[in-house]
């Protein structure tokens, strides 16, 4: 794989697809968040806090061996330093073997995972979602060849044909009353449609086959990768196992919507730059000039859009959430307000993981992981029992900003980046995001929770941090 070249000029050279990238992944995610949200609060009026905790269930348990079903060999797609085709048929089939065998331990342990989070009708919708890991399997090549080349508007193509049949299935079946059934069917379809346009757009179709030779490279890679995003899901996922466990299906339904609505920042910013960023990091694996300069840029970015999306979601939670959901889901805006600091912190690891696969350091990202968990599983069940699902989001905040944010910083420094590399883009964010905190404060006092004070501090907020951070749109256009 060729290399950036070095210099401010070659940097800059080889910024234009990235940044062209970019733009095609924020469009792409911004048609995808807005119809997701305008679907999740159609299906919060028509859905009980009871279903969205059946499918929480059925997520989980699928979330779990996507993060770990091909064994992060796919990712060696994109650094590959010669041709990446000729390594597809052997990722396919590590990917479609693992996953079949996933899904079958999936079927058999269904029952007692749904009894053991409080779910027990979850078994038959657990079991019906988690066939989409077969489908992710299929896909695991064609996908990353896609970020490898940054055809970003190849994804955008797949992921609005995944949106428009996933949410026409789901809100049909949910009119029709088929519950949480709706949900995993509307995934299900969505997956499979979405699946067989990539397959025909990156002109890669799932064919298996297996070179001894390639193996112990792909593993080598991979593993420590699989391993790290297990423990990602783990991290993302124990608050639901535990929310299940220790106060039921239905506390579970309101944790769920509100880590989906704190996750906005992830699900828009991170994701945007993350279809890019690991692959810009891998490009300038053997120039530390190029890489870090090109995380500076993503740690400008970033904070420009996070910081104050995350302040506004903590401080407008109880607004936010009765305007769009109903006043049936009040509970969910006690969580929101602490799960807004974890999304920042999200963001924050999600970036350095990348930048430390991408470096060629995945071990590294994968204790950090291992740590987040451990003091999660200390934290968590002393929230629950201690105040609920507000508990759960303040153990959460917590551990994230006390413990993980300062580690993310001091493993990547100690690759090599500069301490101003990482700084350098925080100062107008953090000072734009003082500002609005306080107008919103302002608005908050003298306002009752409603749509109208989540229109005014909004409005406001937005007025008075957008000058700040206006002269950092050239991390954009340089």
């Amino acid at each position: 794989m060729s290399k950036l070249p070095t210099g401010s000029s070659g940097v800059q050279e080889e910024w234009g697809p990235v940044r062209r990238a970019l733009g095609m992944s924020f469009l792409n995610t911004l048609i995808g968040r807005v119809g997701t949200l305008g679907v999740g609060i159609v299906l919060a009026r028509l859905l009980s806090p009871a279903d969205f905790g059946v499918y929480a269930v059925a997520l989980v348990t699928l979330n779990a061996m996507l993060s770990f079903n091909e064994l992060g060999v796919s990712l060696a797609l994109v650094r590959w330093r010669t041709d990446p085709r000729s390594i597809a048929p052997t990722i396919t089939t590590i990917s479609l073997l693992s996953s079949a065998a996933l899904y079958a331990g999936a079927w058999f342990a269904a029952p007692a995972f749904a009894t053991t989070l409080g779910a027990p009708d979850a078994v038959g919708v657990i079991r019906l979602l988690c066939l989409a890991v077969l489908i992710d399997g299929s896909t695991a090549a064609a996908a990353q060849l896609v970020n490898r080349e940054f055809r970003q508007g190849t994804q955008l193509v797949v992921d609005n044909c995944n949106l428009a049949l996933t949410c026409t299935t789901t809100i049909s079946l949910a009119v029709a009353g088929f519950g949480p059934w709706s949900l995993a069917w509307g995934a299900l379809v969505g997956n499979t449609l979405s699946a067989l346009v990539l397959f025909r757009l990156a002109a890669l179709w799932p064919r298996p086959g297996f070179d001894r030779s390639q193996i112990r490279a792909l593993l080598a890679f991979g593993l420590p990768l699989a391993g790290a995003s297990l423990l990602v899901f783990a991290m993302l996922n124990i608050d639901y196992v535990i929310t299940g466990w220790l106060l039921g299906a239905v506390a579970l339904g309101s944790y769920f919507l509100a880590f989906n609505l704190a996750s906005l920042p992830v699900n828009v910013f991170s994701l945007v730059v993350r279809r890019v960023s690991f692959a810009a990091f891998a490009q300038a694996q053997d120039d530390s000039e190029s890489r870090h300069a090109a995380l500076g840029r993503f740690v400008g970015l970033l904070a420009a859009a996070t910081l104050p999306t995350c302040a506004l979601l903590g401080l407008l939670a109880l607004p936010l959430v009765t305007t769009l959901y109903g006043q049936q889901w009040a509970a969910s805006a006690a969580a929101l307000q602490f799960l807004a600091v974890l999304a920042a912190v999200r963001v924050a690891g999600e970036l350095a993981h990348d930048y430390l696969a991408g470096a060629g350091f995945p071990h590294r990202a994968m204790w950090l992981q291992a740590g987040w968990v451990a003091a999660l599983a200390a934290t968590l069940p002393l929230g629950a029992l201690a105040d609920g699902i507000r508990g759960v989001a303040i153990a959460h905040a917590a551990v994230a900003v006390v413990v993980m944010l300062p580690a993310f910083v001091l493993t990547v420094h100690r690759t090599g980046v500069p301490v101003h590399a990482l700084t350098a883009g925080l100062s107008r964010p953090a000072l734009g995001t003082v500002l609005l905190i306080g107008t919103v404060l302002v608005v908050r006092w003298l306002t009752e929770p409603s749509l109208l004070q989540l229109a005014l501090a909004g409005t406001l907020g937005v007025l008075v941090y957008l000058p700040v951070v206006w002269p950092m749109r050239r991390l954009l256009t340089t």
